[in-house]
């Protein structure tokens, strides 16, 4: 009978096959990093920028190219510096003396997707001009607003070892991210795989190798499907519960906000499609609540001090919520 009901139900069986391709076409060139590459994807699906924080070396940009490779779009890569301007990045009114008027040269920023790398090396200025282009889609320079191309995805970095001549980015752009992925070394069977693959073909003889696979067309689709995705009210309460905890958690000096509710729901229903459902269970919300709030709670400075993280507190705070079945 149950089986009866889940066929009547939303079909997601172009999403998962187109998923387990893109997957399969990654891994001619990268080696592990599924989370990354799954978030990734989630991010792609539910209109969502990612952070990744991660050592250098562990493929953060090459997976960028391969994304936007593999979905046929545009990618661009700016690298922040503290001497970068917000006009660098955007772009500048510049004269045309043939019209006699000033034109809109576009910034790199005008892609589909878009690798901004070492973003904690820019200015507070140049961080800013991010702030309308990752919500709304859209700049306003000189009282006109150019709008972004879809796709749209900023996958920004940031190295957690080097501090010196960084800025800390703002809570509210920290907000406007998705996800926060962190990267860690390859095991030791990985480095192996990556040494064995690299030795006896050049990278750039890889990357060629990697065949389109989706659309902007398809993704506007795939979008709609996860739209489907059925939730019940116990786990929209549940995602509320957890979000509500972190704000009055005596281990926290700033919660997550609501941004960080309706994150965690998007992202579990993209995920449950992902791995072939057309329903979100439990574990879906709590495997997405780490890498949705681990960048938008600030512990007090003595949890600092002892060594605690983010993922631990998050992980201990859904630990004393009851999980609904």
């Amino acid at each position: 009978m149950e089986e009866n009901l889940y066929e009547q139900r939303t079909d997601i069986s172009t999403l998962n096959d187109a998923v387990i391709n893109i997957r399969n076409e990654i891994s001619k060139v990268i080696v592990g990093q599924n989370k990354m590459i799954d978030l990734l994807m989630i991010g792609l699906l539910c209109d969502g920028h990612v952070l990744i924080e991660g050592v250098p070396g562990v493929a953060k940009t090459l997976t960028a190219r391969l994304l936007a490779k593999i979905i046929d779009t545009n990618f661009s890569r700016i690298q922040f510096t503290p001497d970068l301007m917000p006009g660098d990045v955007l772009g500048t009114s510049v004269f045309n003396p043939k019209e006699a008027e000033f034109e809109f040269k576009r910034g790199p920023i005008f892609s589909n997707i878009i690798l901004i790398d070492e973003i904690n090396r820019a200015p507070a200025k140049t961080q800013s001009a991010l702030f309308e282009v990752m919500e709304e889609r859209q700049v306003t320079i000189d009282g006109m607003t150019h709008f972004m191309d879809f796709p749209f995805l900023i996958i920004a970095t940031q190295n957690p070892i080097e501090q010196e001549g960084t800025y800390r980015l703002p809570e509210a752009q920290l907000d406007r991210f998705l996800f926060k992925v962190v990267i860690d070394y390859p095991t030791l069977e990985e480095e192996i795989n990556i040494l064995l693959n690299q030795q006896s073909v050049v990278q750039n003889t890889l990357l060629n190798s990697v065949r389109k696979i989706i659309s902007p067309a398809q993704i506007t689709a795939y979008r709609n499907i996860i739209n489907e995705v059925i939730i019940d009210q116990k786990l929209v309460e549940f995602i509320a519960r957890i979000v509500n905890g972190t704000r009055n958690n005596p281990s926290l000096y700033l919660g997550a906000s609501p941004r960080a509710s309706l994150a965690i729901l998007r992202a579990s229903k993209a995920n449950a499609a992902m791995m072939g459902r057309d329903f979100v269970n439990p574990e879906d919300i709590i495997e997405m609540a780490i890498p949705v709030m681990r960048h938008r709670i600030i512990l007090t400075p003595e949890k600092e001090m002892e060594g605690v993280s983010a993922d631990e507190l998050i992980t201990d705070i859904i630990g004393k919520i009851e999980i609904p079945r």
